[in-house]
């Protein structure tokens, strides 16, 4: 198997590391394209340095890097570092994504503002399966225990059959031996923080952040991971509601006046159109912006 390992805290954050000795260890080989810069908050952007068409690239050697990985920053989100790759951008066609380890959790509503998760979700999208890995601290004392965690996740995540569901691990930063071990988890009902708007002027808003709380919910990734388990949840976007209850409505509903068909037959041919009416020549190049995902979850038993 072939594994891309990419993050949004840039290049030359030591949790890559961390997730290409997992994968060594399982007997994968490796690209690792991050990055250049930190991109925390990405979500799933397709943002990127171009020029005349190319995306930069920079040289790379991450701390802690084992020998003979292939490296490289790339001037653009996670997110589209994880596009680029399903299209062979980065050699070999990725068989799945490992993004983190990230500096911080990524638990509750905040998942649906990672550039970690986001990077897993848009590969998925293009048929790779991946994990999303983070660590509760922004300085971590124990990466063995993330390392050990995401071994062990691989190990089952690699032969499940995809269905677009991304797995989404959380780990303490505590010593391996005080770990709980490792369990499913809802999403938590809240985010990692919340703002608060102070008075600005014309050219600024004013803004401070704070770590946001919410109710104890026993079954949540934040609560589980606060008292001291690795959790697991499993995250897929984007999604519709196969049960909703939209109606559909006539354009004199929406205020428009119906045309009237037999106007259209008596309209003469525009200029350029062959009998059938179809245009000669190519398509105008469209450029496509990104939209936002929303982030679905489900609970599940972690893969035996």
């Amino acid at each position: 198997m072939h594994i891309l390992v990419t993050n949004d805290d840039g290049i030359s954050s030591p949790g890559l590391a961390v997730l290409v000795r997992a994968a060594l260890d399982r007997g994968h080989t490796v690209k690792v394209a991050a990055p250049a810069e930190e991109y925390s908050g990405a979500s799933s952007s397709l943002s990127g340095e171009e020029i005349d068409g190319r995306i930069a690239l920079v040289a790379a050697a991450p701390p802690g890097m084992p020998r003979d990985v292939d490296c490289v920053g790339v001037k653009a989100a996670p997110a589209l570092i994880a596009f680029l790759a399903s299209y062979g951008a980065f050699g070999q066609r990725p068989d799945l994504v490992l993004s983190g380890v990230n500096l911080g959790a990524n638990t509750g509503k905040a998942t649906l503002h990672s550039g970690t998760v986001g990077a897993v979700l848009t590969a998925a999208s293009h048929g790779i399966p991946g994990i999303a890995v983070s660590i509760t601290s922004g300085a971590p004392q124990h990466w063995d225990t993330a390392h050990l965690v995401t071994r062990f996740a691989l190990e089952r995540w690699e032969t499940r059959p995809f269905d677009e569901w991304i797995l989404n691990i959380n780990v303490p930063d505590v010593a391996p031996e005080r770990l709980r071990g490792l369990k499913p988890a809802r999403l938590a009902g809240f985010g990692a923080v919340q703002a608060q708007i102070g008075r600005g002027d014309e050219k600024h808003i004013a803004v401070t952040y704070s770590a946001e709380t919410g109710p104890e919910e026993p079954d949540s990734d934040h609560y589980l991971l606060t008292h001291g388990w690795a959790t697991a949840t499993l995250l897929r976007a984007p999604v519709d509601d196969p049960h909703q209850t939209l109606r559909t409505f006539a354009p004199d509903a929406l205020g428009i006046t119906p045309r009237d068909p037999s106007a259209d037959d008596a309209a003469p041919a525009p200029p350029g159109r062959g009998h059938r009416g179809r245009r000669h020549g190519h398509a105008p190049h469209v450029t496509r912006s990104p939209c936002c995902r929303g982030v679905e979850h489900r609970e599940t038993a972690i893969p035996r």
